[in-house]
């Protein structure tokens, strides 16, 4: 039984933008059905007599590659069919049956179904903002898409650049572009261990992500001791934001979201034993003088399980949204904290974290202690924390090598 598989232009329907579908034909003694590409195209981008897609064609940047995909495509067609022939199934099988079975082996799992896979694994292990961070990404690249359809293997360095251009245009910074581009190449990776995308069309091994520098979120010592020193009474509206802040500092940087997430149950023996919500690592912190009144004072108020007033609801996507309105509050009411205190950087739940890893530096701590403490899985993460050398320190330096 012959069996043949051609690559066409079907012309016997346009579809609202001029475009015909660009299928397998797939012919069996005198009759044949077809298997859609994904593809449509202008007749003038169809070469009908090399059975290929010109170069004009606009719908991707790769034209030379995608006449390579659909042949290696027709050839995997053929040799399955070839591997049914040869065991004696082909001639017992009917066009549906064939065209099932053809579909079914080369039916494949696009980007945006694998990233909707991955939020609602995380929103089942509670991770919220890891899920509403990919969301965003997922949201924006559809977006970019105009509504068409993404296979992992159109993910290429080509659309990579295209999609940087398009949201660089759109005034988003570098910063906030390396944010999309990390997610993908995260989601990407991810995809190349469940074995929905190709590990040798890895699009990011020639696209550098872009970074760069961000205003240092740290303060010095001095500004610190400002903070300690302010007076303010229980009932003033800065007071909490001021012991949120100092107890962050003190719990060597803890995130806004693990200071809100403490238990009473995590103090234990004048320590404070937690697992960081980011990367699950376990914390277990001395608490020491200066925290020890800050943590006395809200555990005696404390009705819930929690040793901070954050934390009001129990669904893990109310207890997000509880998190980020109290840090927003936190937010505004630290920059009144700046002023009080005569600081001149921008305070933010930041830089407490931020503040303590520099600190630690400029008396010499080794960075892998600090990235310990900092409860970071790699040293290159901590580096990102490590404000500058001081000013003067750096005068410092420069008049020791001139000798002055």
């Amino acid at each position: 039984m012959k069996v043949n598989v051609i690559l066409t232009l079907d012309i016997r329907r346009a579809k609202k933008d001029g475009t015909f579908p660009l299928v397998f034909r797939i012919y069996r003694n005198d009759s044949f059905f077809p298997i859609q590409t994904g593809y449509s195209i202008l007749p003038k981008d169809w070469d009908d007599q090399r059975r290929t897609v010109k170069t004009t064609y606009k719908g991707t940047n790769a034209p030379v590659w995608l006449n390579n995909y659909l042949q290696k495509q027709k050839s995997g067609y053929l040799d399955f069919i070839g591997k049914l022939a040869e065991n004696k199934i082909l001639a017992n099988l009917s066009n549906a049956e064939l065209k099932e079975r053809l579909v079914g082996k080369d039916t494949e799992i696009t980007f945006y179904d694998y990233t909707e896979q991955l939020i609602a694994n995380m929103i089942d292990l509670k991770k919220i903002g890891n899920a509403r961070c990919y969301k965003g990404v997922l949201n924006i690249v559809k977006t970019f898409k105009q509504g068409k359809n993404l296979p992992f293997r159109e993910i290429t360095t080509f659309f990579l650049k295209d999609f940087e251009n398009y949201i660089l245009k759109k005034g988003n910074s570098i910063n906030g572009l390396s944010v999309y581009m990390r997610t993908i190449r995260a989601i990407y990776n991810q995809a190349i261990t469940d074995g929905h995308a190709d590990k040798e069309n890895y699009p990011f091994q020639n696209y550098k992500i872009k970074t760069e520098s961000t205003a240092k979120r740290a303060i010095n010592n001095d500004s610190i001791q400002k903070i300690e020193n302010l007076i303010l009474e229980p009932q003033h509206p800065l007071y909490t934001t001021q012991q949120y802040f100092l107890a962050s500092f003190y719990l060597m940087g803890i995130s806004f979201t693990d200071l809100a997430h403490l238990r009473k149950k995590d103090c234990i023996d004048g320590r404070i034993q937690f697992s960081r919500q980011k990367t699950h690592r376990k914390y277990d912190i001395v608490i020491t003088n200066k925290l020890k009144p800050i943590l006395e004072q809200f555990l005696n108020k404390s009705k819930s399980e929690y040793i901070f007033p954050i934390i009001k609801r129990i669904e893990p996507s109310e207890i997000y949204k509880d998190i980020e309105w109290a840090r927003k509050r936190y937010n505004k009411k630290l920059r009144k904290i700046a002023e009080l205190c005569g600081i001149e950087q921008n305070l933010t739940s930041y830089v407490s974290r931020h503040s303590f890893a520099t600190l630690a530096k400029n008396k010499g701590i080794p960075i892998a202690a600090i990235s310990e403490m900092l409860g970071h899985e790699s040293v290159k993460t901590t580096q990102v924390y490590l404000d500058s050398l001081p000013s003067d320190m750096i005068d410092k330096y420069h008049k020791e090598i001139l000798g002055e």
